[in-house]
């Protein structure tokens, strides 16, 4: 079995730590510059060390996982003497193993591992990371066993290039991120008719909660509900009207938006396509 070893003790190395020893991989180690974070993760890791250098864990695991913040991967890696036939790991969205260089040009394979999930804390993140979908950059014999993870984990599997990730990860903000920023701008609105926040967010969970369950039930294009899947032009008109009087910095965002969702209700087979000029003219005309 390969001794796994850890560098960054943050949520997501923790989340695969924790999971993996779960499932009998050998992790032997945690180095952190913040002795607190790799203390909590030595805690919750069984027979897991802390080391005081990263070059010391290096040299005692079979393959490092790099779990730093993106930006100092490569200063992490080059800052390490890696051996021929060791692993060097990151689970970075964004980052590609050209990060790990200097441990391909001394002879170790090179790899990422990146899941695709939210991780708003190590608990959360502990709890989430089994059943994620897992994106694996890496050539073989390495690819095989990040693969063995991804399944160990319960996840699927997607394979990327160095060239993909980018885009990749620019979905997944998408997706998850910025769909955070949709709920607060549509959290705030509550505050034009007297309501918190909070109780605008209490109301939307289920919403919100019934439109992933959609999605996961029915797919697109027949997940989309809402006026303009039924081609409801007044009611999109009204919501103009108000957001005009009460967040007029919000409306260019709101056309957009409403453009980009034409094309589903045409696809759901709800949306005739007379109705679907009407409401691209009346977008398209507020954009002027």
């Amino acid at each position: 079995m390969s001794k796994l070893g850890f560098i960054g003790a943050g949520p997501v190395g923790t989340a695969f730590a924790v999971n993996l020893s779960k499932r009998d991989y050998q992790i032997i180690g945690i180095f952190d510059v913040i002795r607190e974070a790799a203390q909590r993760f030595a805690n919750d890791v069984s027979r897991c060390q802390i080391y005081e250098k990263a070059q010391d864990l290096a040299d005692s695991a079979d393959m490092v996982f790099i779990t730093t913040p993106d930006d100092i991967i490569p200063k992490v890696a080059d800052g390490i003497k890696w051996r021929t036939g060791q692993s060097a790991v990151h689970c970075s969205g964004a980052s590609t193993v050209h990060s790990l260089e200097t441990a391909r040009e001394q002879g170790a394979m090179v790899g990422a591992i990146h899941p695709c999930q939210t991780f708003a804390g190590r608990e959360q993140a502990i709890a989430n990371l089994p059943g994620s979908t897992f994106a694996i950059e890496s050539e073989e014999p390495l690819k095989t066993t990040l693969t063995e993870i991804a399944r160990a984990l319960n996840g699927d599997l997607v394979y990327l290039t160095s060239e993909d990730k980018a885009l990749y990860h620019a979905a997944a903000c998408i997706a998850c991120n910025y769909f955070c920023t949709l709920v607060d701008i549509a959290t705030d609105l509550w505050q034009n008719f007297g309501k918190s926040k909070a109780e605008a967010a209490k109301a939307y969970i289920p919403l919100l909660q019934g439109a992933v369950n959609n999605i996961a039930s029915i797919g697109f294009p027949g997940c989309l509900t809402g006026p303009i899947a039924r081609g409801d032009v007044k009611t999109i008109q009204s919501h103009l009207v108000a957001l005009e009087k009460y967040a007029p910095d919000i409306l260019p965002l709101y056309r957009e938006l409403g453009l980009k969702t034409i094309p589903i209700g045409i696809a759901k087979g709800t949306l005739s396509e007379d109705k679907a000029e009407e409401l691209r003219s009346l977008l398209e005309n507020e954009l002027k």
